[in-house]
This record gives structure tokens, sequence and C-alpha cells, in this order.
């Protein structure tokens, strides 16, 4: 009887161009058996009908998933007028249909700009949010109805791509937690009509952008080319490079406050570096304190090394 591999640990960030079809728990566990990794975990949810950018995070990396979670994200969405679905994207059923009022440029543009800014919006019922320990679409397929409160999200850019005489396509730059297939309906009914999405491509997350994304298949193809280091997702920090002695003392957790970042006056996130230029810590310089603390270690040892 062959006996099965022994999991690895394996460290870095895979980004993925999922395709349609496919849960972002499908793509997860993919990439872990591509890998043979112990421990992996995805930044963002795509639902099953959506395509694009999808970052997965194994090993010591699955420590910075909050920060890619918490990081804006862009779209580019096409919206089917006339009929409504009980999802809001084309797997439910229609649950509405109306007549679509006559499109212009113009009409499109100017419907659009009205979402621009801070939005309040309510989370769909077919979603991963938890209610009582369960998802609300385990509710939501069970016909019960669970009440949301409507949150605050921004829409930083938002413009029309094409159109005809039913379906728009728009393309959508958005805080975390924005469901742009909420976002869809709502542009339907500015126009006077209802709607679904029929198609969702994610383009951008955070510092990571479509053109670093490969399918599965290509992925699978150069392993080692496409599991990007960790602090690659953190680019967006300063980077600070600390002596043996200073590291030593911050794993103990103690504090630094000789070492400060460009702007000492305001609280920011550092990327900490070893002797060897080695990631080692995501650090938070406390501005109010003036002091620099380790905010979130990795595992030196599985970084460097891979064990079987």
């Amino acid at each position: 009887m062959q006996r099965r591999s022994r999991r690895r640990v394996v460290n870095g960030i895979v980004l993925v161009n999922k395709a349609a079809g496919l849960t972002s728990t499908d793509v997860v566990k993919q990439v872990m058996k591509l890998y043979n990794a112990k421990k992996a975990g995805h930044t963002g949810t795509l639902d099953p009908f959506a395509t694009g950018l999808l970052p997965v995070c194994l090993g010591e990396a699955t420590k910075v998933s909050s920060l890619l979670l918490a990081s804006d994200k862009r779209y580019t969405a096409t919206l089917q007028l006339g009929e409504a679905t009980d999802t809001g994207d084309h797997d439910g059923e229609v649950v509405e249909r109306d007549r679509i009022p006559p499109l212009s440029q113009a009409l499109l543009e100017a419907t659009l700009a009205r979402f621009h800014g801070k939005i309040m919006q309510v989370p769909p019922m077919y979603s991963s949010i938890k209610h009582e320990g369960k998802s609300l679409h385990v509710y939501a397929r069970q016909g019960i109805e669970i009440e949301r409160e409507a949150r605050e999200v921004e829409i930083l850019d938002i413009r029309l791509i094409d159109f005809n005489n039913d379906q728009i396509r728009f393309d959508v730059h958005c805080s975390k937690g924005t469901y742009i297939r909420v976002l869809g309906c709502e542009i339907a009914q500015a126009l006077g009509t209802v709607g679904h999405l029929i198609a969702l491509h994610r383009t951008q997350t955070g510092v990571f952008h479509s053109d670093m994304m490969q399918p599965i298949e290509e992925i699978a193809r150069y392993r080692n080319t496409n599991l990007l280091s960790l602090d690659i997702a953190l680019t967006e920090y300063q980077p600070v490079y600390l002596t043996k002695e200073q590291k030593d003392h911050l794993w103990m957790g103690g504090f630094l406050f000789e070492v400060k970042p460009e702007n000492p006056e305001q609280t920011c996130l550092l990327r900490l570096y070893d002797e060897q230029q080695q990631i080692f810590a995501v650090g938070e310089w406390q501005a109010d304190k003036q002091r620099l603390k380790i905010k979130r270690g990795f595992n030196l040892d599985s970084l460097v090394k891979t064990s079987e």
C-alpha cells in the first residue's frame, strides 16, 4: 500500500486567476494539493460565478491575510437588466422581471456617479456572513430571512465601460466589505428597473493586480516561480533593517525607541528585516509612545527551510 506523503511547511503567496464555477475554498484546496502544503487560506471570498484575482496564502503567509482582507478591491462587472434573481447573480432563480428604460451613455454615467463615495449597503442573504454560528446563505436556502444592518462602504471609483439595450459593463474600485452583487441591484433600481450580475471579474486586491495572477494550470506547471515571498503583500509599508541585538530585543517582547519611521508622529506598520535581509515581523510604530514593537512575527526557521 502506497503511503501518502506528509504535508510540508510551505510559505508564500500564490496569485490565482480563479475560474468560474469554483468556490474560493475549492481553489485553496487545489493550491494546497499542488504544493503539498500544511496550511493555507484565501484573502477575500469570490463567489462561484466570479472569476479573477484570488490570493492564496501558504504557511506563515496566512499571518498577513488579514491585512489583505482589509485592502481595497477592483472589479469588472456585467449587469443584466430586466430580471432580478434571489442571489443577485446568474446562479440564482429569477424572482422578478421589469421593463428596461431606454439607455444612453449620459444616463448611465450620471447614474453610476450617484454611487461614488461612501454609501450604506445591506449585506445580501446569500453571503458568508455569520449569524448564530451559521452563514447567512444557509438560512437563505431554507427560506429564512435574517435582519441585517446596513454597513458603510466606499466606492472609490466607478466607471462605465460599455453597454447595450439590456446590459451594462462597469469598472468599480471599492473598499473592503463591498458586495458588487448588491451594488448591481441598486444601480438597476436607480435606472428604474431590476437586475442581476452575469459576470464579475476581480482585477485588484490591495497591492496585487491582474497582471500578476495565473490560472491554476499555469501555477501547476511553474510552481516555484509562482510561489511569491510573503513580504510582497507588505510593500506599502516602509522597510526597516535591524541588528541581531535589536531583533532579539523585540522578540523578547521589548520595545525600540531609537528606530523610527519616516514620519514618527504617525502610528504605522513597518516591515522588519534582520541582518540577512530576511523579513521576520510586521512592526507597529506607536506614535503616542514613540516606540516600535512587534505586531505580527514570522517563524524564521520555517521561512528558510522546508520540513518533509
